[in-house]
């Protein structure tokens, strides 16, 4: 039976992927186009992975260039600017608010995200969803780390924990922690063709899987 659930935020709870991606472009740009539309391609090939690893990758592997603290540090509060407000106001994916409204309460929920935690409680708190969440991580810890931690604290075997989540970061967290995984997928599955794993367009039909799911 599913007693646990862990939602990604960005991409699953809400339709905010393409916010961090503009984001992510504009505090480029600078760099040229070339150089703002590389950013932006590993970006969306790696939506799991936290802000400060991007960042560090991109000046290491694209810009070849050193970054130093205080560039880092600029660079993080400049994208938390860019991206904060329009999150808040990003619109549900299909679903999900009326999972949490009607059925968040006969589950643990707990919220796994590559945001920074204290931005991340910020956003879900002006969103008005706090109560839905059981627990709400953030980096810096690690997706598997928390699934690792939650997993334990609940006194729970990864039989009875399902994690949602839209990017391979998030397969591979709820892999390591032997947690069944659903992706959430839109526009073209890229992301996850050829890995064996339910597929599901949007959180409309969440309740109908969870009361499968705790069939089996």
């Amino acid at each position: 039976m599913i007693k646990a659930i862990f939602f990604d935020y960005d991409g699953v709870i809400v339709e905010s992927v393409d916010v961090k991606t503009k984001a992510f472009g504009k505090l480029f740009e600078e760099y040229g186009k070339e150089v703002s539309e590389k950013v932006v391609s590993y970006h969306l090939a790696n939506t799991g992975v936290s802000r400060y690893d991007k960042f560090r990758y991109i000046f290491r592997e694209i810009l070849r260039q050193e970054l130093s603290d205080e560039k880092f540090q600029e660079l993080c509060e400049r994208f938390s600017d860019l991206v904060k407000e329009n999150v808040i106001s990003s619109p549900y994916v299909k679903g999900a608010r009326e999972f949490l409204e009607t059925e968040s309460s006969k589950y643990f929920c707990y919220v796994t995200s590559a945001t920074p935690e204290k931005e991340l409680e910020e956003i879900i708190r002006e969103r008005k969803e706090s109560a839905f969440f059981k627990g709400i991580y953030g980096a810096p810890t690690e997706k598997k780390v928390a699934i690792k931690k939650v997993l334990s604290k609940e006194k729970l075997l990864p039989t009875q924990a399902l994690y949602i989540g839209d990017a391979m970061s998030d397969y591979a967290a709820a892999k390591s922690n032997s947690v069944k995984f659903v992706a959430r997928v839109y526009r073209k599955d890229v992301i996850f063709k050829g890995v064996d794993c339910l597929k599901i367009k949007d959180l409309k039909a969440l309740p109908l899987i969870l009361k499968e799911a705790s069939r089996i």
